[in-house]
């Protein structure tokens, strides 16, 4: 119809239905847009309300061109339109009554539309972005404090994986500083012992103005922080009292080392990185707390060491002063037998050698000669052996010198063959004595008890000799030193028993034969005269005996 052309005009497609629901006419815009336009049945089931709440099985309740053609008043609504699937356009449809027209007017609103839905997207993605962005902060916040965490517990395990395995109180120290310096870009870390109001320094970490020793104090302010076991972070330019200023201002950290409410001592950190502490103070309690009982533990891991100590000394020179008791009981009843023995021995000795006196004067007058020879003989032989019991005697008093508790000169040799005097009858008929005996000076020594060695070491040789064998005897002084050797062709001491046999109450001679005496009592001896005594032995072969006494 030629009175519709003036839509032709219109940038909107526009079509005119009259009340017979049939199109009668289309302008330009519209022929364009829908050139697939067959009918209007068609044509309006491709149509939607762009939101659409109604819930009906009729699909033409869903067409806002059934709902235009249906109204009485003008229309109006946003729409979709999809004619495939792969495109949907959207239009504000407007409907204008006309007597029995209905004039529809097409707006193109996709390009709008898709600008408000990709705005609604950007702001949704610009949300989400915001929301990730907030989330990757603190996964970002969490992330630091879980290495800070991390960090944290590696350095606390470390310092108490060096606490469990040491109780060297420098040790713990040296690491738990090296480690704190390090975590803190500390250029210096002491630990400073309590001491009443002022401390004192130990140990040092860096710091080479510094020494160990020092005596260190701090203001009122600073000690009143450490008494109440807090730590005080402070920027200075002096780290104590009394000491050099720095040339610019240093972060100086004291940490105080508590154990049952007692201070201990403090750990003092000084850095130029000056810069606000939180995590790290909880480090630092936690070490703190440590230290101070490793310290603790340390110090009486110390105490009991040297307790143990004293302890050994002590009942070493209670078992020296036992086997000096034990000698000297010995020598004193030995003293005390000999006198008896001497005293009991000369009366009949003094008799017998009155009647062999008489007898060698009254032997001229026997006129038997044959007799005479016989009684002779006889009064010759009681001579030798008076005077062997009378020499006996005389080597008894020698020997045990009940006199002679000081310092005396002797002849080691005269010594030497007193003691095989008084040993001769186990070597008699058994044992060859082989005597290569130096020149010698007069030793200062106390010649009882250096006999009663000898005695020891001979007598054991005597009865390492199961049948017969040899001694040798071999002695020496050079360059103030006396040597004296005694050598054995015995059955030989194993070597498992060697550092033994000096041991008080050890003995190889088996239960009721050895005390386990006399060895011990021998070295003690040796030692009281500045020497020493050492063995040689080999199973079968035999053993030697070297006792070696240094001149004062």
């Amino acid at each position: 119809m030629k009175k519709f052309d003036i839509f032709n005009q219109f940038r909107d497609a526009v079509i005119i239905v009259n009340n017979k629901r049939e199109v009668i006419y289309q302008n330009y815009t519209f022929k364009r847009w829908f050139a697939d336009f067959s009918n209007l049945k068609k044509f309006s089931h491709n149509y939607n309300f762009d939101i659409c709440p109604l819930t009906s099985e009729n699909l033409e309740n869903y067409s806002p061109i059934y709902h235009a053609l249906n109204c009485e008043e003008n229309f109006f609504a946003s729409v979709s339109y999809q004619h495939n699937r792969e495109k949907i356009s959207y239009y504000d449809m407007s409907v204008i009554k006309k007597g029995k027209y209905s004039i529809f007017f097409f707006s193109d609103v996709s390009a709008q539309t898709e600008l408000v839905k990709t705005q609604k997207q950007l702001e949704k993605l610009q949300k989400n972005y915001d929301n990730l962005e907030e989330e990757n902060e603190d996964l970002q916040k969490i992330k630091q404090k879980a290495q800070s965490q991390a960090i944290r517990i590696a350095l606390i395990n470390k310092v108490s994986n060096i606490v469990r395995e040491s109780i060297d109180i420098s040790k713990i120290l040296n690491s738990a500083l090296t480690e704190l310096a390090l975590m803190f870009g500390a250029f210096k870390a002491y630990y400073a012992e309590a001491k009443n109001k002022n401390f004192n320094i130990i140990e040092i970490y860096g710091g080479k103005n510094t020494a160990a020793d020092t005596p260190i104090s701090f203001d009122s302010e600073t000690f009143n922080t450490i008494c109440n076991n807090r730590i005080s972070v402070v920027h200075c330019l002096k780290e104590y009292l009394d000491a050099q200023p720095f040339k610019q201002s240093v972060m100086r950290v004291v940490v105080p080392v508590f154990h049952l409410q007692k201070l201990i001592g403090v750990i003092v950190l000084l850095s130029y990185h000056k810069r606000e502490l939180s995590e790290e103070l909880e480090i630092l309690e936690a070490i703190s707390f440590q230290l101070g009982n490793a310290i603790i533990r340390a110090q009486l891991y110390q105490k009991n060491i040297q307790t143990v100590k004293e302890l050994k000394h002590a009942l070493k020179e209670l078992k020296e002063t036992q086997l000096q008791l034990i000698n000297s009981e010995k020598m004193a009843s030995l003293g005390q037998l000999v006198a008896g023995v001497a005293h009991e021995i000369n009366t009949p000795v003094a008799s017998i050698k009155s009647n062999n006196g008489l007898l060698a004067k009254l032997i001229p007058q026997i006129e038997n000669a044959e007799i005479a020879d016989i009684m002779q003989e006889i009064n010759h032989i009681d001579s030798e052996a008076i005077q062997r019991i009378s020499n006996i005697v005389v080597s008894l008093k020698k020997f045990v010198r009940l006199d002679e508790a000081e310092l005396q000169q002797a002849d080691i040799n005269k010594e030497l063959d007193l003691t095989l005097e008084l040993i001769r009858h186990e070597t008699k008929n058994r044992i060859e004595i082989v005597k290569n005996y130096g020149k010698l000076p007069l030793i200062n020594c106390y010649p009882n008890m250096l006999n009663q060695v000898f005695t020891n070491i001979l007598v054991n040789a005597c009865q390492a000799i199961e049948e017969k064998g040899t001694i040798t005897i071999t002695t020496n002084f050079e360059g103030e030193t006396l040597t004296v050797s005694i050598k054995d062709t015995g059955k030989g001491i194993p070597k498992d028993e060697i550092n033994k046999i000096f041991t008080a109450g050890y003995t190889t001679k088996g239960v009721g034969i050895g005390t386990g005496l006399g060895l011990a009592i021998s070295a003690k001896i040796i030692e009281k005269h500045n020497g020493e005594i050492c063995v040689n032995s080999e199973v079968g072969k035999g053993s030697e005996f070297i006792i070696t006494i240094y001149s004062k």
